[in-house]
C-alpha cells in the first residue's frame, strides 16, 4: 500500500506516463494496440511494485515535480520493458494461414518464460518498437553493440503441435531478434522425420494428429445456382468464391463446414485441390532439381538436431547449405564434387543448433517451412498461451467482437 503523499504522487505521474507510452503507439498498428494493453496491464503491477521498494516514505525526503516526472518515467519504461522482453508479449493476428484455429483480429498472448526468454541481440533500440520507427521508414535500433544468442532457462521445450512465434529466417539483412514475427503451428522438433503425402502429414512415420480445426482448399461444385452467402457466413467460410459460371467454387473448409456443406441439396461434389505427385514446385523448399517436392507431396526430411552429425556430399547439400552459413555462420563453397566449409573439404556437418519445422493451420494459405525450410532455435520467440480479445473487421459496432473466443486457450 502506498503510505507516503510522495509515493501517490510519482504513482499517479508514472500512471499517465505508462499509459501514453503503451498506448500512444496503438493509432500505428493493430499489433502495437495488442501489445500496448498488455504492457498497460501488467506494467501498472510491476510499475507499483517499483514505487514501493524504491521510494521510501521518508518525512524530509523532498524532490522537484521534474524529479518525479523523470522517476516516473523510468519507472514505466522498465516496467514495461522488462515485462515484454523476458515474460509475456502481445502479438494479434493479421494474416489468415492459421485458420480457423487463429482467427485474423485475434490477440494473444505469447509466453516467453515457456521456452526461456533471449537476451536480445541488440539491446540497443527503441522502446515498444521491433523493427521500424513508427510513422517512418528508419530501423528502431542500433547495432553498436550486438550479443550472441543466449537463452534463459525456461519451463519446458517445444513439442509437437505447439502454436509458435518466431523471428522469419529469410530475413537475414536484420539481426535475429528484429526479424519479422511469425505465428505457426510446429509439426516437427529436432530428429523429427517428416513427411506430406497427398496433403496428409505423417511424423516419423505415422499419421500426424490433426488440428480440429484446420482448413484445406476445396473444389465445390453446385447444380449451377449460387451459394448463398449468408449461409457461408453462418459456416463460417469466409475463404474463396466463385469461380465459374457454371456453379463452381473455390472454398477453404474445415472438416466441419465441409461436412455441413455436403448437405446442402444443390452441392454436387467437393473434392480436394491437391498438386500431382510428381510436379515439382521450384517454389518450395529446397528449391532445387533433386527434390521433387510441392506443398502437397513434401519430404521425406529429417529435422537437424544440435550435435548430430550427417554424411554431407552434394546431393543432400541443397537442404543444408542456408543452414551452415547463414544460420550457424560457415563459409561454404563447392569445388566440383567437394564441398569446403571454412577453407577445408568436409564430408561431413555436426549441428550447433535444433531446429524445428512451422506448418499453419490453413494448410493451403500458409506460406510456411515447406517454402522457406527450417526454424532455427535462435529464432524461437515464445509460445501463444491464449486468445484474449478478438475483432472481426467485417462486422460493425459490437458485431465485430468474438465473444466466444475472449480468453480461450489455444490448442
Amino acid at each position: 500500500m502506498l503510505r507516503s503523499k510522495k509515493q501517490k504522487r510519482v504513482f499517479l505521474i508514472g500512471s499517465i506516463v505508462l499509459s501514453l507510452l503503451c498506448l500512444g503507439p496503438m493509432v500505428f498498428s493493430d499489433w502495437a494496440f495488442s501489445t500496448s494493453l498488455t504492457l498497460l496491464v501488467m506494467g501498472e503491477v510491476l510499475f507499483y511494485i517499483l514505487i514501493l521498494t524504491s521510494i521510501r516514505a521518508e518525512p524530509g525526503m523532498k524532490k522537484s515535480t521534474a524529479h518525479e516526472w523523470r522517476d516516473a518515467i523510468i519507472f514505466a519504461i522498465i516496467a514495461a520493458t522488462v515485462i515484454r522482453m523476458f515474460f509475456i508479449e502481445a502479438f494479434t493476428i493479421p494474416t489468415p494461414s492459421m485458420e480457423k484455429s487463429l482467427l485474423v483480429g485475434d490477440f494473444l498472448f505469447v509466453s516467453k518464460v515457456s521456452y526461456g526468454a533471449r537476451i536480445p541481440n541488440t539491446p540497443l533500440s527503441f522502446p515498444f518498437a521491433h523493427h521500424t520507427l513508427p510513422l517512418g521508414e528508419s530501423k528502431s535500433y542500433l547495432e553498436w553493440i550486438h550479443l550472441p544468442y543466449h537463452r534463459l532457462p525456461g519451463f519446458g521445450k517445444i513439442k509437437n503441435n505447439d502454436v509458435v512465434v518466431f523471428n522469419y529466417p529469410m530475413e537475414d539483412f536484420r539481426p535475429v531478434d528484429k526479424r519479422e514475427n511469425y505465428i505457426k503451428r510446429c509439426i516437427g522438433i529436432p530428429s523429427d522425420k517428416i513427411e506430406v503425402i497427398d496433403k496428409i502429414l505423417f511424423v516419423n512415420g505415422e499419421k500426424a494428429v490433426m488440428p480440429g480445426e484446420m482448413q484445406y482448399s476445396y473444389h465445390v461444385k453446385t447444380e449451377g445456382s449460387p451459394l448463398n452467402p449468408q449461409r457461408l457466413q453462418k459456416l463460417d467460410i469466409t475463404e474463396g468464391g466463385l469461380i465459374s459460371d457454371q456453379g463452381d467454387y473455390r472454398l477453404s473448409l474445415s472438416k466441419g463446414s465441409k461436412e455441413k456443406l455436403q448437405g446442402y441439396t444443390n452441392v454436387k461434389s467437393i473434392e480436394p485441390i491437391a498438386e500431382p505427385k510428381d510436379a515439382r514446385a521450384d517454389y518450395i523448399f529446397p528449391s532445387d532439381s533433386r527434390f521433387n517436392f510441392n506443398k502437397d507431396y513434401f519430404g521425406p526430411i529429417v529435422i537437424p538436431k544440435a550435435g548430430t552429425t550427417i554424411e554431407l556430399d552434394i546431393d543432400v547439400l541443397p537442404l543444408y547449405d542456408r543452414l551452415i552459413t547463414v544460420y550457424e555462420g560457415h563459409t561454404l563453397a563447392v569445388n566440383g564434387t567437394d564441398i569446403l566449409i571454412d577453407g577445408e573439404v568436409a564430408t561431413t556437418y555436426t549441428f550447433q543448433m535444433d531446429y524445428f519445422f512451422m506448418m499453419g493451420d490453413n494448410r493451403d494459405n500458409s506460406a510456411d517451412s515447406r517454402f522457406w525450410g527450417f526454424v532455427p532455435e535462435d529464432h524461437i520467440v515464445g509460445k501463444a498461451v491464449f486468445i484474449w480479445f478478438s475483432l472481426d473487421k467485417a462486422q460493425s459496432w459490437f458485431s465485430k467482437i468474438r465473444w466466444s473466443r475472449i480468453f480461450s486457450a489455444i490448442q
